[in-house]
């Protein structure tokens, strides 16, 4: 099933918003109103009822194509409540333009809608200077146990805050040309020892093919891979953060595809682009490491190579592990300052945990489920994809989803370590230099921005 590029960059991409947007946090900490109280006080059930008894329309900021078929079943069951749905991000950069228009919002005192689409990580930025509503008061406990665990941590702040509801995400697996892999006598690599001999011995068979692409200019896979590495580049408490983009984990990771670059076994082709395109149907690449989206965006995108295409989990860095990270998805977010915060967390609330309009995330917008109940049902696992030689894909990124680690974070500025990671590791993949001696200027330059920015800096 295709799905445009509109859909698919907001659910891949880590905006590359120009840092200035930021402002200085630390004078921006007390951005918002006090409506919606941050208070962890239970809002009653009699207060939950008049709220959505009472007459009220809500604003909600959204880039999610045809959402609307997901609040008529909201609207049909509360009908007092109307949602007013606006497009924020119109076009393929719909998160960061969404973004930036809430900011200056939040900035001006008016102006911000009641509820947000968020991606996971871009939370940290809003909830420190208090731009969303904790939702532990209006009953989000009592539904964390529907969402799998990692995706929970994402959502949730240092002292239990719940700052959104999970909505879709991205675990990352790797898609293989099986009809490559047979020509050429290549198993399925398990571990990154057994890619790395795999790609080699492409090569040796067939220089002009890749055994995979890792963009120069993508920091979302590598991110990515950090996280299945078990690296941990960021830790947030308040106005303390530490970083260590440049940890062991990380650069191990720098080591490994240093070398397999540095050997011409893999391409760094930009990806999404009319190149990218044409290489990914005429077989260029031999692999791909994508999220839970990629099956249904690449079934799209590379009409040509349709039914030689399979999935599998990413290699594991030591046998027998089962480990990965995630690249992509997004939740909704109640916004501080709605008049209206007992409907606006309940809306929330409905829209990712009813099976109707959960399932129809999927459905309709092919995002991938962020709840236990969709990715355990076999409606959902047991459908075979022709694209994929009739692979039940689904289950295996559903098997996916539950080897993600719970304990990843993003900084308060993502925007600026997405800079500097394509100023430093992605232009030393570009150019095949040394990718340890740029995750060290990444971390470098990192430092010297969150202590301008007025942050206490943790290093390793």
């Amino acid at each position: 099933m295709p799905i445009s590029t509109q859909r698919y960059s907001r659910r891949r991409v880590l905006s590359v918003a120009s840092a200035s947007v930021l402002g200085s946090f630390l004078t921006a900490c007390g951005g918002g109103s006090d409506s919606g109280t941050t208070s962890t006080a239970t809002v009653s059930q009699a207060d939950i009822d008049k709220a959505m008894q009472t007459p009220t329309t809500l604003t909600f900021w959204t880039w999610v194509p045809d959402i609307s078929k997901e609040i008529a079943v909201f609207e049909k069951k509360y009908p007092a409540i109307k949602i007013n749905v606006v497009n924020a991000g119109q076009g393929g950069s719909g998160a960061t333009a969404e973004y930036t228009k809430l900011r200056t919002a939040l900035k001006a005192g008016s102006g911000a809608p009641d509820l947000v689409q968020m991606e996971y990580q871009y939370i940290p930025n809003f909830s420190l200077t208090k731009s969303l509503v904790d939702l532990r008061p209006y009953g989000a406990a009592a539904v964390r146990s529907k969402f799998v665990d990692w995706t929970w941590s994402q959502v949730s702040g240092a002292n239990g805050e719940v700052w959104a509801y999970p909505q879709d995400t991205g675990p990352m697996g790797m898609l293989y040309r099986a009809d490559l892999f047979d020509k050429y006598g290549l198993g399925v690599p398990k571990t990154w020892d057994e890619f790395a001999a795999d790609a080699q011995k492409l090569h040796d068979a067939d220089p002009s093919i890749s055994f995979t692409n890792l963009a120069a200019n993508e920091p979302g896979v590598w991110q990515g891979l950090q996280w299945q590495a078990g690296a941990k580049p960021y830790t947030v408490d308040g106005t303390t953060v530490g970083l260590n983009v440049n940890d062991a984990a990380s650069q191990k990771l720098a080591s490994y595809w240093e070398n397999l670059n540095k050997q011409g076994l893999i391409s760094t082709d930009a990806d999404f682009t009319d190149n990218w395109y044409q290489n990914l149907n005429k077989g260029k690449y031999a692999t791909w490491l994508t999220a839970a989206w990629g099956p249904v965006f690449l079934s799209g995108s590379a009409p040509d190579t349709a039914g030689k295409w399979r999935a599998a989990p990413l290699p594991q860095w030591s046998a027998g592990d089962s480990a990965s990270g995630n690249w992509g998805g997004s939740t909704t977010a109640v916004v501080k300052g709605t008049r209206n915060p007992v409907a606006a967390a309940k809306f929330a609330e409905f829209l990712n945990t009813d099976p109707t309009t959960t399932k129809m995330f999927n459905t309709e917008q092919s995002f991938f489920p962020a709840t236990k109940a969709l990715l355990a049902d076999p409606s959902f696992t047991s459908q075979q994809a022709s694209f994929y030689g009739n692979q039940d894909v689904n289950k295996v990124f559903a098997d996916i989803s539950g080897t993600v680690n719970t304990s990843f974070q993003w900084p308060p500025f993502l925007d600026q370590s997405v800079t500097d990671w394509t100023d430093t590791v992605g232009k030393a993949l570009a150019d095949k230099s040394d990718l340890s001696a740029a995750a060290d200027q990444w971390q470098s330059r990192l430092v010297t921005y969150a202590k301008d920015q007025g942050f206490q800096v943790q290093g390793p």
